[in-house]
């Protein structure tokens, strides 16, 4: 256990900011409670189809004529991210539930206008069940799956695409917070379930085996890659990534 954590004053409750050490240790916890910062916006204006692709359009020009599907995918990746972070922290250290709905989250973009940080009005409630649904409907259904559907309605990408994206980082950030001194076995065992399980809610689950292991053919080693490609190879200024499904595939073939 980190020293930090071992003089932590065991009569006082821990708060999601004390957590952020060990695999958390290199990233920034959000802002919780107060006034938001005076540069955040509100998720909840991504209700509208035409305010997000305004704010999209603001990372797109980094990519002048880049493809609107790689462009929105990448900037997805940024706030997927910055979201799973601090929702398995809280789900897997302090066992609570985060407001992090569309109507209550406020984000904090960088220059390029990708999410960076969030501001949260609460640290949450905490969890009195097990069930992967219920413990993960705030994130997926008030969040999640309402943004990726306007995501893939002004991109064109299939949903498929960010569903691919936000199930990495929670593969991701589950390994890496399996590693902590605080982890609750019991809530990562139902944060593993939502990665296994084929099925959500009793619909099919998209975040279903986000990342697959394999051996190649000619190695001893495994290899991790995600079930779906990200798209970022369309735009010139990227190759496929290490994980990749293509990797090995002809770029201009795969231009086509």
């Amino acid at each position: 256990m980190t020293q930090a954590l071992r003089q932590h004053d065991r009569t006082l409750p821990l708060t999601l900011k004390d957590c952020y050490q060990g695999p958390l240790a290199h990233f920034t916890p959000p802002f919780i409670g107060d006034v938001a910062p005076s540069r955040a916006i509100k998720a909840s204006r991504w209700q509208s189809a035409e305010l997000l692709e305004q704010d999209i359009a603001r990372y797109a020009e980094r990519y002048p004529g880049g493809d609107l599907r790689a462009i929105t995918s990448l900037w997805s990746k940024w706030h997927f991210s910055a979201m799973a972070i601090p929702t398995l922290a809280a789900h897997l250290l302090l066992n609570r539930d985060l407001p992090v709905g569309l109507d209550d989250v406020q984000v904090i973009v960088n220059d390029h206008g990708c999410t960076q940080g969030l501001w949260l009005p609460h640290e949450g409630k905490k969890f009195c069940t097990l069930d992967t649904n219920e413990r993960f409907a705030t994130l997926i259904n008030q969040h999640w799956e309402p943004l990726i559907e306007r995501l893939s309605a002004i991109s064109g990408a299939a949903p498929r695409v960010f569903w691919s994206n936000a199930g990495g980082y929670v593969d991701y950030y589950v390994n890496a917070l399996a590693t902590h001194p605080l982890v609750n076995q019991g809530a990562l065992t139902a944060t593993r379930t939502l990665l296994t399980s084929r099925t959500l809610n009793g619909q099919r689950n998209p975040l279903f085996e986000p990342v697959r292991t394999y051996q190649p053919k000619d190695s001893e080693a495994l290899k991790r890659v995600r079930k779906l490609c990200c798209l970022r190879y369309l735009l010139n200024d990227f190759e496929v990534c290490s994980n990749c499904p293509l990797e090995g595939c002809d770029r201009v073939a795969r231009h086509r």
